[in-house]
């Protein structure tokens, strides 16, 4: 297995990162060693939240019933007794012009349904991550695509909006996947106005994180550049 504590210690010296990265995995079954998740969170991305905070564990599917949207993006199906959930939050989110019912065929889904999922950050990972997380300002995490770029990585050009945590299906699928975030996650999750997420494929991490330290560094560089010539040309 990479050694996931090293990335992270080059990651966020690269990038300048304010938040730990957060590994996420999803298995058929708890990794030795990683407790279940006990309590109750609002939401699956809550978990982000608290794996940025320093702890590892893992989930199971009725952990995740508290957000039939986030359910739905990690086929989770939602128990007999809770079924309507999911089209009641949709009615709700209909009814005050929040989306459209026909954007939700496009929403992005796992494939198949995790039996557990691993939230750790990203230097404490028992196992590969499917996933990673960032956070961070735009001008910090811009260089995230600017080093999957580097790396050969395939990168979604556009911006994924809501809901949030359909970007890590979407990573699982695409590649590197830039998040505006949406409105739930940053009540859920403490997201900063001035900041957004990139979720990166862990079978893309290793390349994207030794490309990392060439962008950082080609981007101090630019700036220097950038600024001489602005104040050398610029007349406002």
């Amino acid at each position: 297995m990479a050694d996931y504590r090293r990335m992270e210690e080059q990651l966020t010296e690269a990038l300048g990162l304010r938040r730990r990265p957060v590994a996420v995995a999803f298995r058929d079954a708890a990794p030795t060693g990683v407790t279940k998740f006990s309590g109750s969170e609002p939401s699956g991305c809550s978990f982000w939240r608290v794996a940025a905070s320093g702890r590892s564990f893992y989930t199971v599917a009725s952990d995740h019933y508290n957000c039939p949207i986030g359910s739905y993006t990690h086929n989770l199906a939602l128990p007999a007794e809770r079924a309507t959930e999911l089209e009641q939050t949709l009615s709700l989110m209909t009814s005050i012009g929040y989306i459209k019912m026909e954007e939700v065929p496009g929403i992005t889904r796992l494939p198949a349904p995790p039996a557990v999922v691993i939230y750790t950050p990203l230097g404490a990972t028992p196992v590969d991550p499917d996933v990673v997380l960032f956070t961070g300002p735009p001008g910090r995490v811009m260089l995230l695509q600017e080093a999957a770029a580097r790396a050969g990585v395939p990168a979604q050009a556009p911006l994924l909006g809501r809901p949030t945590c359909m970007s890590l299906p979407a990573a699982l699928a695409h590649g590197v996947i830039a998040s505006t975030g949406c409105v739930g996650n940053r009540v859920y999750t403490d997201l900063g106005e001035d900041e957004l997420y990139v979720t990166v494929p862990g079978r893309h991490l290793t390349a994207i994180a030794d490309a990392a330290q060439t962008i950082a560094a080609a981007n101090r560089t630019l700036f220097s550049y950038h600024r001489e010539r602005r104040q050398a040309l610029a007349t406002e």
